[in-house]
């Protein structure tokens, strides 16, 4: 249905035009990059909207028969009625990219009828290019991906910058702002689990959740509940990625948390 070929070219063109204007590039200096707010405490740069623009035509002439939602483009439900929709962050962790650091992938996945059919991150400031499809596993820069094999909650790697009293026995690990690669860690065995209590959106996860599950990861929202996609409402509660025989386990510790969150 897709040349993963032509995918991949655009993909990884979207990361150089992000990476073209990057402060944390090498000999990075003078104009290029405006940054401005969207809302309070909420980034975003020229950057953002060159890739989003870029990648809106491209995937638009490889599958015109997907629908397009994508953070940095006005959603229109009518557009993703049928079953095939590109779910698309152009830049995931715009924090990590404007300051120069590498925390930041850009983000596109493929749905059918809910459900991840292909996921792509392609964090061009690290030099990893990741690529999931159903049923098909997962790789990064072409090295199959298998996750976490934890099997006991306490010590789990979790990516974070702070823990709370009540997750004292977990193992904090390096957190780019980026919940793709943080996600994308449990896929890779850097992390045992990765979870979030709040509000998000389809685009935000779609890709890397699929790369994760292909790669042996248990996947759900923070209820433990299965994760759909191309919702008329885009937003989900949480995201739970963990290795797979910790993940009932990480549910039960999170549920009264997110009963009171949701």
């Amino acid at each position: 249905m897709i040349d993963r070929a032509r995918l991949e070219a655009i993909v990884r063109e979207a990361g150089r035009i992000a990476l073209s204007v990057w402060p944390g590039r090498e000999g990075a200096g003078g104009p290029g990059l405006t940054v401005w707010e969207k809302g309070p405490n909420n980034p975003v740069s020229s950057a953002d909207l060159a890739v989003d623009a870029f990648l809106k035509a491209e995937l638009g002439a490889l599958l015109p028969a997907a629908g397009w939602l994508s953070e940095e483009t006005v959603d229109d439900p009518q557009a993703r009625t049928g079953d095939l929709a590109w779910l698309v962050d152009p830049i995931d962790g715009t924090r990590d990219y404007i300051h120069g650091r590498d925390g930041w992938a850009v983000s596109v996945g493929l749905v059918r009828a809910g459900r991840p059919l292909i996921g792509v991150l392609h964090a061009a400031g690290r030099g990893e290019f990741w690529y999931g499809e159903a049923g098909r596993g997962a790789t990064r820069n072409g090295v199959p991906l298998v996750a976490s094999r934890r099997a006991d909650l306490p010590g789990a790697r979790v990516p974070a910058r702070m823990l709370g009293p009540e997750d004292a026995d977990l193992t904090m690990v390096d957190q780019p702002n980026s919940i793709a690669l943080r996600i994308a860690m449990v896929a890779a065995g850097e992390a045992d689990l990765l979870a979030t209590l709040r509000w998000g959106y389809e685009w935000d996860i779609a890709a890397a959740a699929l790369i994760a599950r292909e790669a042996g990861a248990a996947v759900s929202d923070a209820f433990g509940g299965h994760l759909g996609y191309n919702k008329p409402d885009p937003r989900a509660f949480g995201v739970l990625v963990t290795a797979p025989a910790i993940h009932e386990a990480a549910v039960a510790r999170l549920a009264e948390r997110a009963a009171r969150l949701a």
